[in-house]
């Protein structure tokens, strides 16, 4: 894999609305994807999903709300045709894939993990429910996973996982690299204390800005990626996608989870400098594929504009 690594629900109006929303351009207009190659543009393509919940199978055709609509199933073949259409690709998750259906009752993460890597992920994160079998559950069908999960603020040097997770990654594709760094959310009081064990929580603010900063200043990243499960925004100041994008400097791109939020299109929020940073989420159970399409110079390596969509993945 050519990555490398540090280690250390609303009505249903409303819902199909959501689900169908359409596609929306930042930067660029009237501009075909397919054409930029002929203007001297690259793209790297960002497709991703969280909350996944074990839903390989869509929902049942007698659902009485998610009527045929989901599962990875169905968005295999819908990121196989994309790839066969763009030659950079990334496909990222942010967490919760364990947990929801018989598929996890019975191979306790394992099947999950080989259907994800089949459809070739390059990369995920923890989410809360990674954890509902304990550490030992992790380490038990961490193996399967042909790909890497990166977490950035759980300390798990007292566990049994200790090293079982980088810290960061980078991809390289096409001459664009790629920093990626990962957010858990925090587990006392969401998970059982016995499953976490003695793993530490790091306040993911603070690791935010050492991680996207090391990936930008040190390791000369063009593109610097979160995969967070903290949660979109909430009512109560909890740390969230939304106030985390405040206080960043370089991350260009927060893939969010946790929320299971259905958003119209991905925002455009500002960063600590006024800079933009773009927050997205993809719903839950497979329902959405998330994607982003970065436009970048090919002589100076810099993000020109972006074009992104929520695609539902059965309609």
């Amino acid at each position: 894999m050519n990555w490398t690594g540090g280690f250390t629900m609303s009505n249903r109006r409303k819902f199909i609305q959501q689900l169908t929303a359409a596609s929306f351009g930042l930067g660029l207009t009237g501009k075909s994807i397919d054409l930029l190659a002929d203007e001297g543009l690259k793209t790297l393509t960002i497709l991703h999903t969280n909350d996944v919940h074990c839903h390989i199978d869509p929902f049942p055709e007698n659902h009485s709300f998610f009527k045929g609509r989901g599962g990875l199933a169905r968005m295999s073949s819908l990121v196989t045709r994309i790839r066969r259409e763009q030659s950079n690709v990334l496909l990222l998750d942010a967490g919760d894939m364990f947990q929801g259906t018989p598929y996890f009752n019975y191979y306790k993460g394992e099947l999950i993990l080989k259907v994800m890597t089949e459809m070739g992920y390059d990369a995920s994160t923890l989410g809360n429910h990674e954890f509902d079998n304990g550490l030992k559950g992790i380490a038990d069908v961490i193996d399967y996973a042909g790909f890497p999960l990166v977490c950035s603020n759980y300390d798990f040097s007292n566990t049994p996982l200790v090293n079982t997770f980088p810290d960061y990654l980078i991809f390289r594709k096409d001459g664009i690299k790629v920093g990626i760094y990962g957010l858990g959310i925090e587990l006392d009081g969401l998970v059982s204390q016995s499953n976490y064990g003695d793993a530490v929580y790091l306040d993911p603010v603070k690791v935010a800005q050492e991680k996207e900063a090391y990936l930008k200043n040190e390791r000369g990243c063009d593109l610097v990626i979160c995969l967070s499960h903290l949660g979109l925004e909430y009512k109560e100041a909890k740390i969230s996608d939304k106030l985390l994008a405040k206080q960043t400097h370089f991350t260009d791109l927060i893939i969010g989870g946790h929320t299971h939020s259905f958003l119209d299109a991905p925002l455009e929020l500002k960063n600590a400098d006024g800079n933009r940073i773009v927050v997205n989420q993809a719903g839950w159970g497979g329902m959405v594929l998330g994607r982003i399409d970065f436009i970048f110079d090919r002589t100076k390596k810099q993000a020109a504009g972006l074009v992104a969509q929520n695609i539902p993945t059965s309609l």
